[in-house]
């Protein structure tokens, strides 16, 4: 089933598929605010791929669809090529 807006009572309809993004890891000891509180608290830590719904209704976007394994991860080789390659620049900052 596609993902629903509540607020909207309206299906999220898929926007693009294979969208890469970064998950975060903080830098600090462990009091990092997640999100947009601290972004400069934050680096690169997995790379995902997903993909990107929006609602017609509001315009909320969702990731939605990630795979269970990452494509790659912050301590190997090709990480930053892969990260690169894949032109991901959305970050999410939580854990």
């Amino acid at each position: 089933m596609k993902p629903i807006c509540i607020p909207c009572r309206r299906f999220f309809k898929p926007k693009k598929n294979g969208f890469y993004f970064i998950e975060g890891m903080p830098t600090g000891d462990g009091g990092t605010k997640p999100g947009n509180a601290a972004p400069e608290l934050w680096q690169p830590y997995k790379l995902w791929c997903g993909d990107l719904w929006e609602c017609p209704g509001c315009g909320t976007q969702i990731i939605h669809g990630t795979g269970s394994q990452q494509v790659s991860e912050h301590y190997k080789e090709d990480f930053h090529k892969q990260v690169a390659a894949t032109g991901a620049e959305f970050q999410v900052n939580d854990c």
